[in-house]
């Protein structure tokens, strides 16, 4: 039987609630109502109008709606539940249908179980989408059809008729998707674990332990790539239940990935040989972070990719957007756009990708992590520091408290819109200045995410006009 054939047999008939209404929602519902499910959608909107043009579409497909305060009244009755990663998982109305007997799943579950295909997945606090956007590229490179799903790019379960056996799917996890899953890919990538989104895991413990299901699952033959300077990561060897091999960006290994000290070049070492892939000098990513992302990347497909193809994505890619992307010169003073920067380690492998002191603009929604690793960083690479949203007195607060404060030139200006903090920023600003949109901080407060944060900020930047 064809795997899509499987899930038609898995929710024909079946009574399916979506939680929410989110891009890949969309296109599993209409997938799932033409398979024959009988579909309800729970959402916190009040009514249907709420959608917008999203509306017409849940009329035509005649979807039962539970909405407003009570949206989860809905779980009741039903066969299956379609979770998304932004509803907790431990929630009790989610836990109470499951202990009813309803199946409990996401749209990544349902690929990982019927995918006919290799899954290679990667997870970790940072470095996710550039480390699978970098994997994803060397298939294409060595001619292979590929498949880019979960965190990243568009949904896979709808894609599910079009994958074949001698398909890749590269797919990015999160921990909110991770913590429920049963099933782990055949290729694992941690890239690393860090405090992050402890507003939503109860602890930092549930955080990790979410993170560990991309290992715990696997059946050899299987491989695990994990990040060696990351305390955590390097723990995770214990989970392993195949070939486990470690990229390094400081360190020398005899298994896995790493940049060679004596050239500055990036090796991988397998059975007692060292292969050269590239000198770190032809690396278009900016960043040693971004080093360590391609050196996980050179792990996770090594002996499924040429060297050569390999080498061409890492002599050619330059970056997936809003990761210090350039976003303009203007009279001397280059922007970036590093709005994926939500934490504080993200922030941190941002500033030191830089070889003078910056303009940082900095806050947003608060995630309740710790800001005093952040505080050194600043006072060694910022000379101006803008701070907006929810998190700017923290990070100011951690920052004034650090040694080293009173002896230091920072600046420190507050910002009450994006629009304010750029025209501030543009103020402080003289030529040959780097100004970086670099938060350390969720988006929530001010935008829905990350990406319509970054754009704000690059449509604002290229409206400002050239002096006379």
């Amino acid at each position: 039987m064809q795997p899509i054939e499987q899930l038609k047999q898995l929710i024909q008939g079946k009574k399916v609630a979506f939680i929410g209404a989110g891009v890949s929602h969309k296109q599993c519902i209409e997938q799932f109502v033409a398979m024959g499910a009988d579909v309800t959608l729970c959402d916190q909107k009040e009514k249907l109008e709420d959608f917008g043009d999203y509306a017409d579409t849940l009329r035509r497909l005649n979807v039962h709606l539970s909405l407003g305060k009570n949206y989860t009244d809905g779980f009741a009755g039903q066969d299956i539940i379609m979770r998304t990663p932004g509803y907790e998982y431990f929630k009790t109305p989610l836990q109470a249908a499951k202990q009813a007997g309803t199946l409990v799943t996401s749209e990544v579950e349902l690929f990982f179980e019927f995918c006919p295909c290799e899954i290679v997945a990667v997870t970790g606090s940072d470095g996710k989408t550039t480390t699978t956007t970098l994997i994803a590229k060397m298939f294409e490179a060595a001619g292979r059809r590929v498949f880019l799903g979960g965190n990243i790019g568009a949904a896979l379960l709808p894609q599910l008729a079009d994958v074949t056996p001698d398909a890749v799917a590269v797919v990015e996890l999160s921990s909110f998707q991770l913590i429920s899953m049963h099933r782990s890919p055949k290729v694992a990538v941690v890239t690393n674990v860090t405090p992050n989104h402890l507003d939503h895991h109860k602890d930092m413990q549930e955080y990790i332990d979410a993170k560990r299901n991309i290992l715990l699952w696997q059946v050899p033959p299987c491989r695990a790539v994990l990040g060696y300077e990351n305390d955590i990561t390097r723990g995770m060897a214990a989970d392993c239940k195949g070939e486990q091999v470690w990229f390094t960006r400081l360190h020398e290994t005899d298994r896995g990935a790493f940049l060679r000290a004596s050239d500055d070049t990036l090796c991988y070492a397998e059975n007692g040989v060292v292969t050269s892939v590239l000198p770190r000098a032809e690396v278009k990513l900016r960043g040693l972070h971004n080093v360590e992302n391609l050196l996980a990347a050179i792990a996770a497909v090594w002996g499924r990719v040429p060297v050569e193809a390999m080498r061409r994505v890492g002599a050619t890619f330059t970056g997936v957007e809003h990761r210090i992307e350039p976003v303009r010169l203007l009279d001397g003073v280059q922007y970036y756009n590093d709005s994926i920067a939500s934490s504080p380690t993200r922030t941190i492998a941002g500033l030191r990708s830089f070889d003078r002191k910056i303009i940082l603009i900095a806050g947003g929604y608060d995630k309740h992590i710790p800001y005093e690793p952040l505080a050194p960083e600043i006072l060694a690479h910022v000379k101006v520091l803008i701070l907006m949203g929810a998190t700017g007195p923290r990070i100011e607060k951690a920052v004034r408290e650090c040694p080293g404060f009173a002896g230091s030139s920072l600046v420190i200006r507050h910002a009450t819109t994006m629009q304010d903090a750029v025209e501030q920023a543009r103020a402080s600003a003289v030529p040959g200045d780097i100004v970086s949109l670099s938060p350390a901080s969720a988006s929530f407060d001010m935008y829905p995410n990350f990406e319509v944060r970054g754009r704000d900020y690059k449509r604002i930047v290229n409206a400002l006009p050239e002096q006379a």
